[in-house]
């Protein structure tokens, strides 16, 4: 059940080791929206915390000022730590998608004494792009609070580029992930966002530091992502001292959506390994 703890909101199911689960940074997403397919097999093994990132879900909107102070990586990385101090969380596996990924990228090179173990799934941050940016995926998400606001085509076009086949989502996740983005404080915050983005030039370039993570590090990639490209792979597989990486064909952005049954045992096996 979804909690409050200090400003982000928080759901817990399963028991064990804890594995956070960061959400990306789509209009709509949060924790259990972007998870919940996956509780029933990780929640066998695991105590799974899902929060909800600054700005999304049910979590605390940054402002102007916030995000112009500070990054949202950064923001996210201290109110998951104080919402984990609150959960009495000392040590954790810590899995991360896009926006999501650069916080666990992030928070495994400040804290590695916290992180047992890292799951990256296409991160922010830690990437070197290999082509154009924007990204064919970033553009659609820039673009889908501008033009006349959200709308359900504007959130199949995002859908379609997130994923190899969007016929394999149909009409009610586009309604259930376009309902979730019209929270006015959300849309705020989101223009807010994508400006402090722009005017930073991207995400914090965390690829510098990933000397600094010392957990043993899972990357999971969809050959065809076409928001964090796999080529921009090639910098963390060189420079993170304990780092495999899994690569799945016809498969996009939402490799925990996209394979999802694949990703449950890799994970699976991955966390539960010895080391």
């Amino acid at each position: 059940m979804p909690t409050a703890l200090g400003e982000i909101a928080v759901a817990e199911a399963g028991d064990g080791p804890v594995l956070v689960m960061l959400h990306g940074g789509g209009p709509g997403a949060s924790g259990v929206s972007n998870y919940h397919q996956n509780l029933p097999a990780l929640t066998d093994h695991f105590r799974v915390v899902l929060p909800d990132q600054p700005g999304f879900g049910g979590s605390y909107r940054p402002t102007e000022s916030d995000l112009a102070a500070r990054s949202i990586t950064a923001i996210t990385a201290v109110a998951l730590l104080q919402a984990l101090d609150a959960l009495g969380v000392d040590r954790f596996h810590l899995l991360g998608n896009s926006l999501g990924g650069a916080a666990a990228l992030a928070l495994a090179q400040q804290h590695p004494d916290r992180v047992e173990k890292l799951v990256l799934m296409a991160p922010g941050g830690g990437w070197l792009p290999f082509g154009p940016t924007p990204t064919e995926g970033q553009k659609e998400m820039f673009r889908y609070y501008q033009g006349g606001g959200p709308s359900e085509k504007k959130m199949a076009a995002f859908i379609r580029t997130m994923v190899f086949d969007h016929r394999q989502f149909g009409e009610d996740v586009v309604r259930a992930r376009y309902e979730a983005s019209l929270d006015e404080s959300h849309i705020a915050f989101y223009h807010f966002y994508n400006a402090a983005f722009a005017r930073r030039g991207g995400m914090d370039p965390l690829w510098r530091d990933l000397h600094r993570i010392t957990a043993p590090t899972l990357l999971l990639w969809g050959r065809d992502d076409r928001t964090i490209t796999l080529e921009g792979a090639q910098i963390m597989l060189k420079q993170i001292r304990d780092v495999q990486l899994h690569v799945f064909g016809r498969c996009g952005h939402w490799v925990q959506l996209e394979r999802a049954r694949e990703f449950e045992r890799l994970v699976t096996d991955f966390l539960r390994a010895a080391t």
